[in-house]
């Protein structure tokens, strides 16, 4: 069978310039198909269809059949369509027939086309005896109705109903001719056949349509693949990032814990390095050397010894609350109490230390600013976060009554003294002049001095042992060369003590 190697536009086209019948064979992958165009290839087959037809062949894949089947529903695969010049088809074979069968069916499409070839001439004449004879015309009406009815159910029924009135119209040939003659021309009375070339138009638009529908598909498929290859990047990068930072998180620990072992061994080698030194103190213990490094020993000894009395002191502290009670009048003095005791203890042993000077008082602290109700003088100095050292005010809450009267008449000796303080400081200067006794002030000054300087002295004798202990740990600290002192540190030891020139030379 030859085959039209071009487009179905290009091969109705040629159909139509040689007046030849279009055949359509729509073929797929089973073995029907197969079997079809295995008959189509038969030379019996090539032999009945080498004039007079033009054959194409399409896949049910393609896009040409989906085009062509827009117009020609294609009921089943495989489908031969014999289509005729007015764009009707002629015969429609649904699934395989064998060679013989398919040359019978050539040769009847043959009869058909070439019938229809002479219809304008049967039209003419029919066309007369419409109008002598109204039977006639009702008759002829009837059989394009029939034909009608026919060719819309060669374009829609299933296979088998197409094989049947293929097979009935072959019956008899003069029957067959007369009805086939009749058909065509019938069909081209009634309804007005389309235009080959406007279905070729509509063909064409639709293509471009659904072109451009797979276009936009197209676009909105890449769309999702970019969105897509973004969303995959950002997930790389975000991985990469994780993958970074416990890198990162790895190696700073890595580090970390390098720092420690190392730090470790510094440790256990200034701890050797101090073994040594004891032990070559121990070897050489008559030269001046071993008694350097027992020194040096002793001081690390008393280093520790001081280390647990600080310790002591401090577990001391925690249980022992020392409470300076601040008065009115400036001065204070100072009392430890169990950090268990409750704030009353505190208050009496205040009450009996200042007597009824202040009358009836109560205590107060600055840093933060409270003052303490009857509520609080039952609870611990501990939990009122007295202890270990805290600083309280005594507030005055009354006077006596002698004081409130005498100052009740200051007032009158105020206003007095302020109208006599000029003739008394003209007196006093006169007086001062002539008399060289000193005025009786210097009694009252010397007086209120003596307290003061009790309490200072208490405050030095206090302070005594705190200096001394400064001094000694200055002492240890510090190493004293002439009148410069330099920093101790655990490395210094006695038989360092070279001294270097400014050539970097060590002078023995």
């Amino acid at each position: 069978m030859l085959w039209f190697q071009g487009a179905i536009p290009a091969a109705i086209a040629s159909a139509k310039r040689s007046g030849a019948v279009f055949v359509v064979f729509v073929a797929g992958d089973d073995e029907q198909s197969t079997q079809m165009a295995a008959s189509w290839e038969d030379e019996k087959v090539t032999e009945a269809s080498s004039n007079s037809f033009v054959a194409i062949k399409i896949d049910t894949k393609s896009e040409a059949c989906l085009q062509f089947s827009q117009i020609y529903p294609v009921v089943c695969v495989p489908s031969s369509f014999f289509i005729g010049d007015s764009g009707i088809p002629l015969e429609v074979i649904a699934g395989s027939v064998s060679a013989d069968e398919l040359v019978t069916r050539i040769h009847k499409v043959r009869q058909m086309h070439s019938l229809k070839c002479e219809t304008p001439v049967a039209n003419g004449s029919q066309s007369e005896s419409s109008v002598s004879t109204p039977s006639t015309s009702f008759e002829h009406n009837n059989t394009s109705e029939n034909c009608q009815s026919q060719n819309g159910e060669l374009c829609e029924t299933p296979p088998t109903s197409l094989d049947t009135k293929s097979d009935s119209a072959t019956g008899g040939e003069s029957s067959g001719h007369t009805t086939l003659s009749q058909a065509p021309s019938g069909c081209s009375n009634q309804r007005p056949i389309e235009d080959l070339t406007v279905r070729v138009e509509r063909l064409t638009k639709k293509l471009e349509e659904r072109r451009e529908e797979k276009r936009k598909e197209e676009e909105q498929r890449e769309i999702k693949k970019e969105i897509e290859r973004r969303k995959t990047g950002k997930e790389m990068l975000d991985y990469k990032r994780k993958q970074e930072e416990e890198l990162t998180k790895r190696m700073l620990e890595e580090r970390n814990r390098e720092k420690a072992e190392d730090r470790a061994a510094r440790e256990r080698i200034k701890q050797q390095i101090a073994l040594d030194r004891a032990e070559r103190a121990a070897r050489f213990a008559k030269t001046k050397e071993e008694v350097e490094a027992a020194k040096a020993a002793a001081l690390l000894t008393k280093q520790a010894e001081m280390e647990i009395k600080r310790d002591s002191s401090t577990r001391e502290r925690s249980t022992v609350a020392r409470i300076q009670f601040r008065l009115p009048d400036g001065s204070s003095f100072t009392n430890q109490f169990p950090s268990d005791a409750p704030l009353e203890e505190a208050r009496q042993f205040a009450a009996q230390t200042v007597g009824n000077t202040y009358g009836n008082f109560s205590l107060a602290t600055m840093f933060p600013r409270r003052e303490f109700t009857k509520e609080d003088y039952r609870k611990k100095l501990l939990d009122l976060e007295l202890a270990p050292s805290a600083s309280v005010v005594l507030l005055p809450a009354g006077r006596p009554a002698a004081s409130m009267v005498h100052s009740s008449s200051g007032d009158f000796w105020t206003f007095l003294g302020t109208v006599l303080y000029p003739f008394l400081a003209i007196w006093r200067l006169i007086s001062n002049f002539l008399f060289s006794n000193p005025p009786p002030a210097q009694t009252s000054v010397r007086a209120s001095s003596e307290p003061s300087n009790l309490a200072s002295s208490n405050n030095s004798e206090k302070r005594e042992p705190v200096r001394k202990r400064v001094l000694e740990k200055r002492g240890e600290d510090f190493k004293k060369e002439g009148k410069i002192y330099r920093l101790r540190t655990q490395d210094d030891g006695e038989d360092e003590n070279n001294t270097w020139n400014g050539n970097s030379t060590q002078q023995m």
